[in-house]
């Protein structure tokens, strides 16, 4: 089932999501319905804030994406990005490596508005994957800047947060014109 994408404005993105003891048969629909979504949003990763949850659980999928390459390394070895997607985070835990490195992004929490963002060039992440078990891996470019912006969704933080003071300041009316929006739908 197609959820409902929360905008900016929205409580719930600031919300810390709970951690997940247990992968329930509703913890499975939700992975279903998340996947659902961001495909018909045409996005490449979306967290359980988005559809309104405050919990430890994101969706990604870059395979679409041809021109911003990801890099995946499973157990100190190249891994083919393509076979490990789509890809499913309960409760993830990041470590980042590497120089920070400027980046576009967009959130389907924002829609139509993009800015260049830092972040490492690589992570390492372990997590729960949607059956519950244990999955370790690093990765790089796109795929680590989208594992990085998720996981930031699972703290509350969002990528307005990251950006600079100059780029915040020059998209501050887009960003006020979607909360006053947000906030009127919601009375």
């Amino acid at each position: 089932m197609v959820l409902d994408i929360v905008k900016y404005g929205t409580p719930v993105l600031r919300a810390k999501g709970a951690k997940v003891a247990t992968i329930t048969p509703e913890i499975k629909r939700l992975v279903a319905d998340m996947f659902e979504t961001m495909y018909e949003s045409r996005g490449i990763g979306l967290a359980a804030q988005q559809v309104g949850l405050a919990l430890q659980v994101t969706v990604l999928d870059v395979r679409e994406v041809t021109d911003r390459p990801s890099t995946l390394e499973l157990k100190g070895e190249p891994a083919d990005v393509n076979e490990f997607m789509p890809l499913v985070l309960i409760n993830p835990e990041i470590t980042p490596l590497g120089k920070t490195v400027p980046g576009p992004e967009g959130c389907l929490s924002f829609p139509e508005i993009f800015a260049d963002i830092s972040r490492p060039e690589s992570v390492d992440v372990k997590a729960l994957d949607g059956e519950g078990k244990p999955i370790q891996f690093r990765c790089g470019g796109l795929l680590a800047r989208a594992v990085q912006h998720e996981v930031d969704h699972l703290q509350g933080i969002l990528f307005i947060d990251r950006m600079d003071k100059k780029t915040k300041d020059e998209l501050r009316p887009e960003l006020e014109a979607l909360q006053a929006e947000t906030k009127q739908r919601r009375k």
